[in-house]
């Protein structure tokens, strides 16, 4: 049940009033975290409350368009804040205004439970070492009681349990041992799983399955160096150090948070729960500064198991929304997490008490080599006629833990004006325990003795908010497609005839489409009322995925009903304020019933999406069926997606770029002496000469 409650308007007089920020995207600063959380402890005064969530409320697109585009009032500051009240059911949710510092809404919500923090993890395993079920339960499995020391749990969120429901806010613990606290304990699964009371510090139920299993007596499957040489009595020295060096320093350019490179302007938001944020994407055309999109996230994602068995029904975790990649992001080191020349931004967030708290390094900020950008030789004078341009990226990152997996988030903008989303996952399968002699059956892999690796999917929601050249926005499947007329007939005489056949969504039904592998479907966002002067067709950005399986999960599945964005491939709502987050606001302990996120947003299916402001939610991934190779630490497995201009420009957008070589025809007829040479890279030379040679070594001699 939801209620409005009091609003207060009233300034808290002995607050300092916090510095504005440059700019209205701007994440939350350290002393404005403290005068909000100041102001609704005072707004609260004599109850007993802890903070969940403390971020910016984003202004409204129209409030900071009329900033930047029109010369407006720079937008009201406004914080969202979630509570929780000690004895009071659900959380509380408000809005601070920072201009003014004061609590200008409040809402009671009586059946959610707010999103897990780091801090509610961390006392988990104290508490499941303590319990004496727990402890029991150990004994059981082999574990004498005296050493719950060597016990770990992974506190999970509980997805959704109808024995509980929402009523309460809980945890499941998968349960682990470590023999030393060097130790992988994810070769040492134990058979039950505690449920945890976030708020109460207690267990409340331990689930035990049917058939039980020992811890298992094999050695632990660790990673660290020192077992790597106990294992295989060195590590690999053969690798030589590669550096990346930038004698004269970066080529972007920081203002605060907007980042200006290569033509592109972004900028680069955090908060709690996406992690990065990229809002105000625009690319400066020869003079002509040309909106992109409004604003690009990850907005939620889902791991569901493939384990029909009780409670691994449980396991499917909307990371974002039930743990934040911004609240699990790490803090980021040079040479190992980015390496380079790095610019970093920190993440500031407040604790259970209401002080702030810092990431230092959240984000990572720096260019790489990308290989060719373009290159063309004419093989008429032996080749010796010739361009190439070298491309450089600019990469945006973050990375974050959600307990044994890292989620390593790259946002990639290129010099011919494509956006492309890169992600690596790694970390350490999540196992269960086998039996000796025990198959681990088609939902799983038995990756090492004792352990079973399940199989899962990765699903990712990409929330995009396009705005191409403009306002008034649609979105159309591409596919390619042989010519429908038969061969010999006048229209495909020889059968060789094919195009690209473009289908335009009119509605929100029309938008829920999946990739077509046969027809190689892309997807057009597109401006219909701006053309390219030469192809006669509307500007667009083109989506290029195909990493897209479907959910595994069938209709009226908990996962199915819980991932209502999931079913698709590409789903198309008309924009309003408030569609952030397409498994709902508060995710934990949803049960997927009820009229919440992306199901609130389809509705009957009828809006109109065409020539409007509109929002566009593509799901991709990867379906992951273990194996060997994956344990005990998974190598990162690739996911990569490209959103690339189409008749945008009216010529390839990198043509401007210095090349690394060129020389004309004229200039290979004079010269006598043709040596491929970069004009830009001083520092390339031949791996086993010390002849300096920058992008070859070829000569090419005139013919006599």
């Amino acid at each position: 049940m939801e209620r409005l409650a009091q609003i207060s308007s009233q300034t808290t007089g002995s607050i300092a009033a916090p510095p504005r920020p440059v700019h209205p995207l701007d994440p939350l600063s350290v002393e404005e975290i403290s005068a909000i959380t100041a102001v609704v402890k005072n707004h609260f005064a004599g109850r007993q409350i802890s903070f969940n969530t403390v971020t910016l409320r984003e202004p409204t697109k129209k409030a900071y368009l009329e900033w930047k585009e029109q010369g407006g009032a720079f937008p009201p500051r406004n914080a969202y804040y979630v509570i929780l009240e000690a004895g009071v059911p659900g959380v509380k949710e408000g809005i601070v205004s920072v201009n003014h510092l004061s609590v200008i809404e409040v809402k009671s919500l009586e059946q959610v439970q707010p999103i897990l923090t780091v801090e509610d993890l961390i006392s988990t395993e104290d508490i499941i070492r303590k319990d004496p079920r727990v402890i029991e339960q150990c004994v059981i499995s082999g574990i004498p009681a005296n050493e719950m020391h060597k016990v770990y749990c992974d506190p999970w969120t509980i997805g959704f349990d109808e024995r509980w429901g929402a009523g309460r806010r809980l945890q499941q613990a998968l349960m682990y041992y470590r023999s030393d606290e060097d130790d992988s304990q994810y070769s040492h699964p134990l058979d039950f799983c505690p449920i945890v009371d976030t708020e109460e510090k207690k267990v409340i139920f331990i689930d035990v399955p049917n058939r039980r299993r020992k811890v298992s007596k094999h050695k632990h499957s660790n990673f660290n160096p020192k077992d790597m040489i106990e294992k295989y009595g060195t590590l690999r020295t053969d690798g030589k150090p590669i550096d990346i060096t930038q004698p004269e320093g970066v080529s972007f350019k920081m203002d605060g948070n907007v980042i200006t490179w290569s033509n592109f302007n972004i900028h680069i938001g955090f908060n709690y729960r996406e992690g990065i944020v990229l809002s105000d994407i625009s690319y400066n055309d020869h003079g002509n500064v040309r909106p992109l999109f409004h604003r690009i996230s990850l907005s939620e994602m889902i791991v569901p198991y493939g384990s029909p068995d009780f409670p691994h029904q449980r396991k499917h975790a909307l990371d974002i929304g039930e743990y934040g990649a911004g609240y699990m992001t790490n803090p980021l080191a040079l040479g190992c997490d980015c390496k380079g020349v790095i610019h970093y931004l920190d993440a500031h967030f407040a604790d259970r008490a209401g002080d702030p708290i810092t990431v230092k390094h959240a984000v990572c900020i720096h260019e790489e080599d990308d290989g060719l950008l373009q290159k063309h030789s004419d093989f008429r004078d032996n080749f010796a006629t010739s361009i190439v341009t070298r491309a450089t990226k600019l990469i945006i990152s973050q990375i974050f833990t959600a307990a044994n997996y890292e989620y390593c988030i790259y946002w990639v903008f290129m010099q011919d004006g494509t956006i492309k989303l890169d992600v690596k996952l790694t970390g350490i399968l999540n196992t269960y325990v086998l039996a000796d002699g025990e198959e681990s059956g088609p939902w799983g892999t038995k990756v090492y003795p004792g352990v079973n690796a399940h199989n899962h999917q990765h699903l990712f929601a990409l929330r995009l908010h396009p705005r191409i050249d403009g306002d008034g926005n649609s979105v159309c499947t591409s596919d390619a497609c042989s010519a429908e007329a038969p061969v010999g007939s006048p229209e495909n005489m020889y059968g060789n005839g094919f195009y690209a056949k473009r289908t335009v969504f009119k509605t929100v039904a029309d938008s829920e489409t999946n990739y077509e592998s046969s027809t190689g479907r892309t997807w057009d966002f597109f401006n219909p009322k701006k053309l390219n002067p030469y192809s006669g067709k509307p500007v667009s950005y083109k989506l290029v995925s195909a990493q897209c399986p479907p959910l595994l999960a069938k209709p009226g599945a908990l996962v199915y009903k819980r991932a209502p964005w999931a079913n698709t491939t590409i789903k198309v709502v008309p924009f309003k304020e408030d569609r952030l987050y397409p498994s709902g606001d508060h995710v934990p302990q949803w049960s997927g019933d009820g009229n919440i996120g992306m199901r609130k947003w389809l509705g009957d299916k009828t809006d109109k999406i065409e020539d409007t402001d509109i929002l566009v939610f593509h799901t991709f991934g990867i379906s992951h069926f273990p194996a060997p190779e994956d344990f005990p630490l998974m190598p990162a497995e690739p996911i990569s997606l490209l959103m690339r201009p189409r008749h945008f420009f009216t010529e390839n957008a990198g043509m401007d770029i210095v090349p690394s070589h060129a020389m004309t025809t004229t200039e290979a007829r004079k010269a006598s002496n043709l040596e491929v040479i970069s004009d830009t890279d001083k520092t390339s030379k031949l791996a086993f000469e010390t002849t300096s040679a920058c992008c070859g070594s070829t000569r090419f001699v005139k013919e006599k």
